[in-house]
């Protein structure tokens, strides 16, 4: 009872960040005075596609569990504003202004800005309980445009998801958009009946080449980023892009395709990645991050990111569990990896008759 009233009083501080012209919401809010402002680095003054893309799951539950409407409600709007919009090739640019509600910089990205955007339209439908019709659609459309625009296939048979700029292809893919291959196997069972093994090949091509990007450092865990260009593949080329900060979205794919395969080749490559953690992170005050997968020593960077536990670990520890603890059929993970009940029908006839 005590964690409900604070969710419920949380959710209702977070309100005033909808008041934008659009309804689309501020990145940033001063809880006391409500008044909300957007990163001053974002393209012109806009919201950031996975930030306000990525409130649905959690405010519909809110919604049920206040039975006030008014946070569901607020989400919707989001999506109404998007549905309305022109997008470019059937694409979600990251960036959108809350006041004029037009696009920034066409940037499209499945990584960073835009990654859970997508999960969450998925994810949406299936807490649903497979209802909400609305959400359903623009997830497959929204795959349908990613496979034609973004997935592209290596000289070396490796599919990735490359990142659009303006219509440009960058040969990119970063770590976070490794979930994708999860999102895409999670997706399959709602796909047109003649996609459905489709999708699921597409998530098993997305945790190999993922896979790959691990397999091919000398620390066996995974770059930043990776790019598949001037005779590279599935290898990070930039300083900057050589660090592994303990991101779960590798691992995240890998139990999702467990789960949905049973192929063991999954848990193997867990495992891997387990003895790497142990070998490579692990020091006095629990689990570092690394500053160069490709180097031969181990620098530490000293930061233990919270989403190690809540999603890295967990995601271990239901890859190498049964299937029947938090079941697909009945939890839904956020984009951090916290369950959030399946809302199933009956659920709410039921709750009705009690009253």
């Amino acid at each position: 009872q005590i964690f409900r009233k604070k969710a419920v009083e949380l959710g209702e501080k977070l309100l005033p960040a909808f008041n934008t012209p659009t309804g689309i919401p501020w990145a940033l809010l001063n809880i006391k005075s409500g008044i909300g402002r957007n990163w001053p680095w974002a393209s012109g003054g806009s919201s950031i596609l996975a930030e306000f893309g990525t409130l649905h799951l959690e405010f519909v539950h809110l919604s049920h569990l206040s039975g006030n409407p008014v946070f569901a409600e607020k989400v919707m709007n989001i999506r109404k504003v998007l549905s309305r919009l022109d997008k470019p090739e059937g694409l979600y640019p990251n960036y959108l202004n809350p006041s004029s509600g037009q696009w920034g910089q066409h940037h499209v990205s499945i990584g960073g800005l835009g990654d859970s955007f997508y999960e969450y339209l998925l994810k949406a439908w299936l807490m649903s309980d497979k209802t909400d019709e609305e959400g359903k659609k623009m997830y497959y459309d929204a795959v349908q445009a990613i496979e034609t625009h973004l997935i592209r296939k290596s000289s070396g048979g490796l599919t990735y998801i490359a990142e659009w700029k303006g219509g440009l292809l960058e040969h990119k893919m970063g770590h976070l958009t490794c979930f994708a291959g999860g999102m895409f196997a999670l997706g399959a069972d709602g796909a047109p009946s003649d996609k459905t093994g489709h999708h699921i090949e597409l998530g098993a091509e997305i945790a190999r080449t993922c896979h790959e990007s691990y397999d091919r450092t000398n620390m066996k865990l995974g770059p930043e980023a990776f790019r598949f260009d001037g005779g590279v593949e599935a290898i990070a080329t930039r300083q900057n892009e050589k660090y592994y900060i303990l991101r779960p979205e590798v691992i995240e794919t890998y139990m999702y395709m467990w789960r949905l395969t049973h192929d063991p080749k999954y848990r193997q490559w867990g495992w891997e990645a387990v003895e790497a953690l142990e070998k490579h992170c692990r020091v006095d005050g629990g689990y570092s991050g690394l500053r160069d997968v490709y180097s031969n020593h181990e620098s530490h960077d000293d930061v233990q990111q919270s989403f190690f536990l809540s999603e890295t670990l967990k995601y271990l520890y239901l890859l190498f569990s049964e299937d029947d603890l938090l079941p697909f059929e009945h939890w839904v993970f956020n984009t951090e990896a916290h369950p959030l009940p399946v809302l199933h029908r009956e659920d709410g006839t039921k709750e009705e008759n009690q009253k």
